[in-house]
């Protein structure tokens, strides 16, 4: 089986799929990925082979762009920001990806672009997508984010309502994306985007533990299949400095990944008054590039790296709740402090509580409201018991190898109903 991957966005967008990736190859298929050339080490040194798309900015752009979009706090103005940003390649996107669906026997794509189905159809591929997030499933459990539940009300009332909501949050989405992408399509041969949330694919893959977060009703064509986690290669000269900071004992670590926001400076000046004297702390410095104007021996500050290296030394996982931290921070078994930012990143910090792993503290007060969280966690034995519980879960999970399985068995099912239609 020949699988052409792609995804565009920050390092959980891209990372996921080369887990994936990895693991088609393991199986015996051949693989190419198709993304920004920001990843093509990342993906060359995972013996993956790249297919270079744009955009091609450097990390600095990437990251101003996530800052731009911390800005929108509306989901539905988060996702016309991503369209608006691609707008002036996604032509170039598209015509580049056709002669790579000539040599592939199916796609596989990220939730945000479900264009590529469309174009996927029209070379008689199949497609499949990837959520990274549970949180846009339709389901008649819960509303769209944003919109009030009817607590209270009779289950069949409350079930319609949510369904409703979903059909509308739908329709708004296509037109969100129609107003901003609709004339390229045209001219590309593509026809309005068209059931986005409610049917994005024949197949869609929800990354995601199984036995942790499959727990409402859904369409069948959501399969939650686990996590397809991969990681850098660990940085053995930071490690020693790890060693010696941490002096055998766990520190709080924080992370924000690639969320970028405005005024840093203030805010990272701000963590410097309310952090507590002599208490350790890893910071890494990630997109965001955090620092501190005056520097103290209980800070300590390290570069992107592998989360399964860094997260060894935690007590705590202090982070923006992004999927991939999330993931990466319940497979370490420890407790969370989610502090979101964008996106999926409050719907984490829900789903942290609700496992009973951690806590959220919002963002606008986070410096100052941080310490007096910080120590309940740590406080509380019950925390870091339920932590260790969850990873020992996911211990008996494998995400890549079932994904592996459910694409084969989805790309033979297309490949027999092919030759039914030509039979007849």
């Amino acid at each position: 089986m020949r699988v052409l991957l792609t995804s565009h966005g920050s390092t959980g967008d891209i990372f996921p799929l080369i887990g994936y990736g990895k693991a088609l190859k393991e199986a015996g298929h051949e693989v190419r990925y198709a993304t920004a050339p920001l990843y093509r080490n990342d993906i060359e040194k995972a013996g993956l082979e790249f297919v270079h798309m744009p955009p091609d900015w450097e990390r600095e752009i990437f990251a101003e762009f996530m800052r731009e979009l911390s800005r929108a706090k509306i989901p539905l103005l988060q996702l016309r920001h991503i369209y608006r940003g691609a707008l002036p390649f996604l032509g170039e996107l598209i015509e580049r990806i056709g002669p790579q669906l000539d040599w592939c026997d199916v796609l596989v794509g990220s939730y945000f672009f479900p264009q590529w189905g469309q174009l996927a159809a029209l070379h008689g591929k199949p497609y499949a997508t990837f959520a990274f997030c549970h949180n846009l499933i339709p389901t008649p459990s819960y509303p769209p984010e944003m919109i009030p539940r009817l607590l209270g009300w009779p289950k069949s009332i409350q079930q319609r309502w949510n369904m409703t909501c979903w059909r509308i949050g739908s329709w708004l989405v296509d037109a969100t994306l129609n107003s901003v992408c609709g004339e390229l399509f045209k001219q590309n041969g593509l026809p309005p985007s068209k059931g986005f949330l409610i049917k994005p694919a024949e197949l869609s893959m929800v990354a995601v533990s199984p036995s942790l977060m499959d727990i409402f009703p859904h369409d069948d064509s959501f399969k939650f299949v686990g996590y397809l986690r991969w990681q850098a290669d660990e940085n053995e000269l930071v490690e020693c400095e790890l060693e010696a900071f941490c002096e055998g004992k766990e520190v709080p670590v924080l992370t924000f990944g690639s969320v970028t926001f405005d005024d840093t400076h203030t805010v990272m000046s701000r963590f410097l008054s309310a952090w507590p004297r002599g208490k350790k702390v890893i910071i890494q410095t990630g997109w965001a590039g955090l620092s501190v104007e005056i520097k103290r021996p209980e800070i300590k500050f390290v570069p992107s790296m592998s989360h399964d290296q860094l997260f060894r030394h935690a007590s705590v996982v202090i982070h923006h709740g992004g999927a991939g931290t999330t993931a990466s921070a319940l497979h370490a078994g420890k407790p969370q402090i989610i502090i979101p930012h964008i996106a999926d990143q409050e719907w984490w910090a829900v789903e942290i509580i609700r496992l009973k792993a951690g806590k959220r503290v919002g963002k606008k007060h986070w410096p100052e409201k941080l310490p007096h969280r910080l120590r309940k966690i740590e406080k509380k034995a019950a925390y870091r018991r339920r932590a260790e519980e969850l990873a020992q879960k996911l211990k008996e999970e494998d995400g890549k190898a079932l994904s592996v399985r459910t694409l084969e068995k989805f790309v033979a099912d297309h490949s027999n109903e092919q030759n039914v239609v030509e039979a007849d």
